[in-house]
């Protein structure tokens, strides 16, 4: 699991002294009250020197970034952001009196001071707890008190709009948060005596967690306002999370393989690991934000919106075998307010379960049959230790998928996709030997010190394994390792490049230990053999695919402080026959294709919907309007669901409770999520990915070409 510098719920402490000058209630002035304010500790002085000196000495960027007013401002703005992003806790005078902060900051670090932190933070704190108490004392009244047949909205995000003027501004948008809460409880079948346990139970836990944070969850979420101001992946994890990070390098985690970050008031998933339970189950896509969590097949589902990030770690954990049922909002939900409830079965995850795969799948195409064969390679993985022991049979990337590619080529397939989707790097030695199975030798890969010295990465080994047609699937979770290996074959003209832009994560990290936690800190930039860099841009495809993925919310351009996109200087290298000229042909092929293909146009229509629901600014808050909304918006999707099954010969739905219970086409419950898969066979995108490859293929065959 990965924790991210909002790893707290919005909970709370508070600082002494203004409760009632401010204009607080009773009630509110007393839960703030009963809370001692956070200090900051002896160690952090010296942990804060550590930090500003590795930045300053270690950093990519320490020669472009200087400790100075604009960076304490950028620092200032980050910490704000960090703890209250959609603007809904802090006032106007909050913000009033912690400018005065907005340019010490940078004289605060070199002093290795903390104070303002802590004052800005203990105020949060406070701000927190009254909305809390607020909630709970309206709540207190009953659901029923609640008026949903006003004409008033809400928006969605505040991030850009005014500071409340006072806490009467504050009561009456969090009146608006609370009737569309208990809203969306009743769109989704909740009653009004249940709506209200519900969230009684969910702000009443939030309040009880505000005495479990510390001044090292203050610290942490400063630091990281400091370190991420120079980079998204320099990052500084505090004891305990430092606990974690090594409990998931070392993959002996017993959970569901998942990889999480706080988002607001949610638990977002950033990533599945290749092979884990949950990747396995199928169900759970990166995006997904995370409702509740029940144990067991039976267990309640408790309610962890706005708790902290590693408190829902703690109840995603488990022993080996036991079932774990998740409450989900999907990333792709057209209706925010429908939750899906998986079950995933615990289960270590085991680096053997990683491994490259293969399979053939099959097409005819224009009187003729083609075999290709499919290597999924979830991951770039070696066993260093048994390497460097010289044992003979260690595991790796590249002696895996020789092996295979020596099996696909006994098998006599006419060509060979290499499936990197979702794939999140990892090992750089074995990216460059995989280059080397399907090149003669060369480069393969450049990387930039923080002297600005260049490296060149070579394939020595003049040996090919595989020199065939080739193509290689990515999509937007293909990152590092993976974009290397797919710029290096788009660049050497070795193969075709299908997918969607890859994540663009174009840089290095060196993990170094601090008197008390560690820091991750970016130290090397990926460039291409051309001299570009993957960095921010990432790998864009020669043909591209639909994405689930949207690009402005997930990849390296969507993170602050992205390193930028730049050029080096190219490497010396020989190309392969220069396809280029196929590739317009290729493309309209393709295109005619998926313009009448029925999972295609479903996935295309479906995404324009989602990107239309994502430009709404604001909701209605009130029930007939919003009732009437979720009855149009389920008709489009069944009308979408139905388009495609009709033209593909299947059973039609009437809802779409039917989709989540996988009804197939024989009207028959669909047990396991394997099952589904091998009833459904290959993957759209992957099965488009072969019909690109055989066009290709076909274009090398005069007789054929000639009709394409």
């Amino acid at each position: 699991m990965t924790f991210s510098i909002k790893a707290l719920i919005k909970a709370p402490l508070q600082v002494s002294g203004l409760l009632f000058i401010l204009g607080l209630s009773a009630a509110s002035a007393k839960t703030a009250a009963s809370l001692e304010p956070l200090q900051p500790l002896d160690q952090h002085n010296r942990t804060t020197a550590e930090i500003v000196n590795r930045l300053a000495q270690q950093h990519y960027q320490r020669t472009q970034i200087r400790l100075d007013n604009n960076l304490s401002s950028t620092v200032f703005n980050r910490f704000i952001k960090e703890l209250d992003g959609n603007r809904s806790y802090f006032i106007q005078a909050d913000i009033d009196e912690f400018e005065k902060y907005r340019y010490r900051l940078d004289d605060a670090f070199r002093a290795r001071k903390v104070d303002p932190a802590f004052v800005i933070f203990n105020r949060y704190q406070q701000r927190v707890a009254e909305r809390l108490q607020y909630l709970l004392t309206t709540i207190k009244q009953g659901t029923d008190k609640l008026d949903f047949n006003s004409n008033d909205t809400i928006h969605i995000d505040r991030e850009n709009h005014a500071w409340p003027q006072n806490t009467k501004e504050l009561d009456k948008l969090w009146h608006k948060r609370l009737i569309n809460s208990a809203l969306n409880l009743r769109l989704s079948g909740k009653e009004n005596d249940k709506i209200t346990e519900l969230l009684t139970k969910r702000y009443s836990s939030q309040l009880k967690r505000i005495q479990q944070n510390d001044s090292e969850d203050a610290y942490r979420i400063y630091m990281n306002a400091l370190t991420l101001s120079y980079d998204p992946h320099t990052q500084y994890f505090s004891p305990r999370g430092t606990e974690n990070f090594n409990i998931r390098m070392r993959l002996s985690l017993q959970g569901i393989g998942a990889m999480l970050q706080s988002d607001d008031d949610y638990t977002k998933v950033t990533r599945l690991i290749p092979a884990g339970p949950a990747d396995k189950a199928g169900e759970l896509k990166a995006n997904d934000r995370i409702t509740g969590v029940g144990q067991g097949p039976d267990g309640e589902i408790v309610d962890v919106i706005g708790w902290r990030l590693d408190d829902v770690v703690d109840l995603i954990r488990g022993e080996k075998d036991t079932v774990v049922r998740l409450s989900i909002l999907k990333a792709n939900a057209v209706d925010t307010s429908k939750t899906q409830v998986i079950s995933i079965t615990r289960d270590k995850v085991s680096l053997d379960e990683q491994d490259a795969s293969k399979k053939i799948i099959e097409y005819e195409n224009y009187g003729k049959k083609y075999r290709l064969g499919v290597i999924d390679i979830p991951k770039f993985y070696i066993d260093f230790e048994a390497a460097n022991k010289g044992e003979p049979n260690y595991k790796s990337t590249t002696r895996d998928v020789k092996k295979l590619l020596n099996e696909l080529k006994a098998d006599k397939v006419d060509g060979i996709i290499v499936d990197l989707r979702d794939n999140g790097g990892g090992s750089l030695h074995e990216v460059n030997t995989l280059i080397g199975l399907f090149i003669k030798s060369g480069p393969t890969v450049q990387v930039k010190d923080t002297s600005g010295r260049v490296y060149i990465s070579n394939d020595k080994d003049e040996k090919v394994s595989y020199s065939g047609p080739l193509a290689v699937l990515v999509n937007r979770i293909s990152a590092s390792a993976s974009e290397i290996f797919a710029g290096a074959i788009q660049d050497y003209h070795r193969g075709i490049i299908v997918g969607t832009q890859t994540y663009g994560k174009g840089t290095v990290q060196a993990m170094l230990p601090l008197s008390s936690g560690q820091i991750t800190l970016t130290q090397q930039k990926f460039y291409r053999i051309t001299g570009g860099s993957t960095q921010n841009r990432g790998v864009i495809p020669d043909i591209s695919l639909p994405s689930i993925y949207n690009v402005t919310e997930v990849g390296e351009s969507s993170l602050e402080a992205a390193l930028p996109w730049d050029k080096i200087k190219a490497a010396p290298f020989n190309t392969y026959e220069n396809f280029s000229l196929k590739i317009p042909k290729l493309e309209e092929l393709h295109n005619n294709r998926i313009g009448k293909d029925p999972d295609f146009i479903h996935l295309t229509e479906t995404n324009k919907l989602i990107e239309k629901r994502r430009q709404q600014k604001e909701i209605s808050l009130n029930e007939k309007v919003r009732r009437q909304e979720k009855k149009e918006l389920e008709d489009i999707q069944i009308k979408l669901e139905n388009d495609r099954r009709k033209a593909l010969g299947m059973k039609l739905i009437t809802s779409l409770e039917e989709l989540d219970n996988k009804i197939n086409d024989d009207d028959e419950a669909v047990d396991t999520e394997d099952e589904f898969k091998k009833k459904e066979g290959p993957t759209p995108l992957l099965t488009e990915t072969g019909n690109i490859l055989v066009d290709f293929l076909n274009m090398n065959h005069h007789s054929i070409a000639n009709q394409l």
